[in-house]
């Protein structure tokens, strides 16, 4: 009888002998599955690797970085010196059983006033936490650096006693140089540090430990176009100074030493940039004898900072 039928199908007859039918469930095995997936979404295929690695990269945001993490700054003086200048930290590390002197001392108390954290562990784990660093068996965990305004840096040199003094750094890509360049620049009279963006070194941790803690002290400004800042400067009534080994002038007859000025420092291989050395009012070389051929960055802009302070104190 019509619909009592069990069978799976129609018997179809043909030469090789009567055959069971699908019932339909080959017709519907057929349907497609869509259209096909572009590349980048296939699994395995390399497109997709690729964009997967891209997206590592940029993080959550489609182009844009993750911020930047929070970062250990070792030490003893470094450590201690931060926190007398209150910089924002969020937990203090020490190891076990250290040999204590007055600056851990100083440093467990400065930290223990301000509310934050206290952790000690083994001198192992310390080790770890800082990738090998020597960290004198103390450690500061410390939030990104907080770069201020180039129009802060030029307020603030505004407003010193001092005829306005700032340096820039051109593609300076040590962070030991940098911090060094900062501790300089605070001990000869600086009223900021410029850096770009890119191709340069930022206020990392290493840059803390060489600076000696002096980078809480002293407001670094970082802009995207330091050609760009340069001019600003200029329109502040700021020469823009760049040290440059093949310099127009030498330190010993530089004439605007008391004037508001920029001392601009190149990177440790090539220098001053192209744009940035013609941007510059004067390029300025450091007379050496014969058998040297440069100086380290950081060391130039000591000896120019130097001169310049000596000259302003004359």
């Amino acid at each position: 009888m019509a619909g009592n039928s069990k069978r799976q199908g129609a018997i179809r007859k043909s030469k090789k002998g009567a055959q069971v039918g699908s019932g339909g469930q080959v017709k519907r095995a057929l349907k497609g599955k869509g259209p096909t997936p572009p590349a980048s979404e296939r699994k395995g295929h390399p497109a997709a690797r690729r964009a997967a690695s891209v997206g590592r990269r940029e993080g959550p945001r489609g182009g844009a970085r993750p911020a930047e993490a929070a970062e250990l700054l070792v030490g003893r003086n470094p450590v201690a010196e931060a926190l007398r200048a209150k910089v924002p930290a969020t937990a203090l590390y020490v190891a076990i059983g250290i040999e204590s002197d007055e600056r851990v001392t100083d440093a467990v108390r400065l930290a223990s006033n301000r509310g934050i954290s206290l952790l000690e562990i083994s001198r192992a784990e310390l080790d770890r936490k800082t990738g090998g660093l020597v960290h004198q068996g103390i450690a500061l965990q410390v939030p990104p650096f907080a770069y201020r305004e180039l129009a802060d840096l030029l307020a603030i040199a505004e407003q010193a006693t001092a005829p306005p003094l700032l340096v820039a750094l051109d593609g300076v890509t040590d962070p030991r140089n940098l911090g060094a360049v900062i501790r300089s620049a605070l001990a000869f009279g600086a009223h900021g540090v410029i850096v770009p963006e890119r191709r340069s070194a930022g206020v990392t941790a290493t840059a803390w430990r060489t600076s000696a803690g002096t980078a809480a002290r002293l407001p670094v400004a970082r802009v995207t176009n330091l050609v760009r800042a340069l001019k600003d400067c200029q329109k502040a009534g700021m020469y823009v100074v760049g040290l440059d080994a093949d310099g127009t002038t030498t330190l010993d007859d530089l004439q605007m030493a008391t004037e508001p000025l920029v001392i601009v420092v190149g990177s440790e291989g090539r220098g001053l940039s192209r744009l940035v050395g013609a941007t510059c009012d004067v390029t300025l070389s450091i007379p050496m004898v014969e058998a040297a051929e440069s100086l380290n960055a950081s060391v130039a802009a000591a000896v120019t900072l130097a001169e310049v302070a000596r000259r302003r104190r004359g």
